[in-house]
Order: structure tokens, then sequence, then C-alpha cells
């Protein structure tokens, strides 16, 4: 009888672990599944630099030009033009349910071409009814997109509408977001992405 309880304990020490690891699991991936079921708003975005210039000054096509700004027509010679933006993103939970993640990789994209991507190493959680705001700073080199004819109308645009230019059209931008699960002593991605569709105008942020 000594015999046989030693061995179930030694099973359950062995055992025990595991459970616990896929509680843990298994309560991450439903914290994550939530956030799909939340509600996302752009909050504001601040501190927007191009090459260095505040694109508040960028509100006519015209103000574009590398003439008027030493420092962007640099940027284009040596093909790096510095883009630089402060965003908050506020995430609500409407279920009865804890949303959260540990970590996460974003990707921010403009009509398909992707503006910003990276990694974000800290816990996130909205309780049930309340809302969580996520800082970004975001850092790029605008080169290609300013110069490719296939997204240069499109960059354009989104710097004129951040700038609160009048007569923009909006621009469409794309968040997604990957969390990252803890599992074991490492980590695994989780299947696919949260995808948040956006629509910026020339006064989504004008009350900042």
């Amino acid at each position: 009888m000594k015999y046989d309880m030693k061995k179930y304990l030694v099973a359950l020490c062995l055992i025990l672990p595991l459970l616990l690891s896929q509680c843990a699991v298994n309560k991450q991936v439903s914290q994550a599944k939530t956030l799909g079921d939340c509600r996302y708003n752009l909050a504001s975005a601040d501190s927007i630099y191009l090459a260095g210039i505040d694109v508040r000054e960028l509100r006519n096509t015209k103000d574009f030009n590398p003439l008027k700004y030493p420092r962007l027509a640099t940027g284009l010679l040596l093909r790096n033009v510095p883009l630089d933006v402060r965003l908050n993103l506020d995430i609500t939970n409407p279920t009865a349910r804890p949303a959260g993640i540990n970590q996460f990789e974003y990707k921010i994209m403009l009509s398909g071409q992707e503006l910003f991507n990276g990694f974000i190493n800290q816990r996130v959680e909205v309780l049930p009814g309340g809302t969580t705001r996520i800082p970004f700073r975001l850092s790029t080199n605008a080169y290609q997109l300013i110069t490719d004819a296939s997204t240069r109308d499109a960059f354009t645009q989104l710097v004129q509408n951040l700038a609160g230019a009048a007569n923009t059209k909006p621009s469409e931008l794309t968040i997604k977001l990957k969390p990252t699960l803890d599992m074991l002593g490492g980590q695994i991605n989780y299947p696919g992405y949260i995808t948040i569709q956006k629509q910026i105008d020339n006064k989504t942020f004008s009350g900042n």
C-alpha cells in the first residue's frame, strides 16, 4: 500500500505542473479570444515628425517640396526619411469576460502596404466593461512610401489627415495584433491576427 501511495504521489508531482500549465494556457487563449470581441479606438496621435519636420507644417501637397525643407531633401537623397509617431489605442471590453495578452506583435498597414511593425513586451489587460489605453511609439523609414507611385498618394493623404488639413479624403488604416502565449517555459504565437480597420480623416484627432 505504501509503495502504491508513493507511486501515486510521484505521478501527481509529474502531472500537476502540466495540468497547471495547461490551465494557464487555456486562460491566456480565452483572454486573447476575448480581445477579438473588444472595441478599438485610435484615441490620439501626436509628436508626428517626418524627417524631423512637424507634420502640422505639411497641410498641403506643395508643402512636400524638398526645396522648402532641406532635411526632407537630405533624407530623400540618402534614401532615409524617418517617420516618428506617438499613437494611443483605446481597447474597450463590452463582454463579461476579462481580455488580455502578455506580449504581442503588431503591424500597421496603409492601403495594403505595411507602415509600421514591432513587438510590445508588456501585459495588457482589459477588465469587463473597462477601457485600457495602449501607447505605441512608432518609427519607420518612409522613403519607399514617398517615392513609390503605388503608395505616394495614400501616404501624402495620411500625413495631411494627421496634420488636420482641409479637403482631404479619409485614410484607411489596418492594425493587426498577434498575441504571444507563454507555454511550458516557452512562447507560441496565437494563430492568426486580431484585425482592426480604422478610418482617419482630418478631424480624427482635432480635439487633441
